[in-house]
């Protein structure tokens, strides 16, 4: 799957706007940056099948809160709004209407990577993420170089993650408080 990034001249302000306001086809999902407006088309199949697993497995979440596949994540200090292909946020945070929520109120965000949006998974959103105190950030990787791996970022602070475990696909691995859930990653 390959993104296509549209340069904009636009602050903040319209960038949160114009993210609002977007006509999308169904499926894709939009993004918005300082650097631009970026457009990711429908995930393939494995894509699919390793999404809905998680789901299934955060079906054992902290009480009062959701799973959701299309809710877009808002980090102003970095002037982004992102959209994680599944994220954790307690129920009472998800705001009416089309605004994203606040990126402090995550307590998970997961992404996994597709051959076109493997480097900006890697790199920009673990950065945006980190930088918004998003609690815990999954990355789910098949096109991980060094082979298939899911790697938990946690401890957000001073905009990096302090804390990572990476294990390649088919071992276990553990999100910390408040899910205290081990993860198998044997299916994906």
């Amino acid at each position: 799957m390959s993104a296509a990034i549209v340069d904009t001249p636009l602050d903040w302000s319209d960038l949160a706007r114009t993210w609002r306001e977007l006509d999308v086809p169904e499926g894709w999902r939009p993004e918005v940056t300082i650097e631009g407006i970026r457009m990711s088309p429908p995930p393939g199949g494995q894509h699919n099948l390793i999404a809905d697993q998680l789901h299934e497995a955060l079906l054992r979440r902290p009480e009062g809160t959701g799973v959701f596949q299309t809710l877009g994540v808002s980090v102003p200090v970095v002037g982004g709004i992102y959209v994680p292909d599944l994220c954790v946020v307690p129920r009472v945070r998800v705001p009416q209407g089309a605004e994203p929520v606040p990126s402090e109120h995550v307590l998970l965000a997961v992404e996994i990577t597709s051959a076109g949006s493997a480097k900006h998974d890697r790199s920009r959103k673990k950065w945006a993420y980190a930088h918004g105190g998003v609690g815990q950030y999954l990355l789910v990787d098949p096109h991980d170089p060094e082979g298939p791996a899911v790697t938990l970022f946690g401890a957000p602070g001073e905009g990096v993650y302090r804390r990572a475990c990476r294990v390649p696909f088919g071992e276990t691995i553990a999100l910390a408080s408040p899910f205290e859930l081990e993860l198998d990653t044997a299916e994906f």
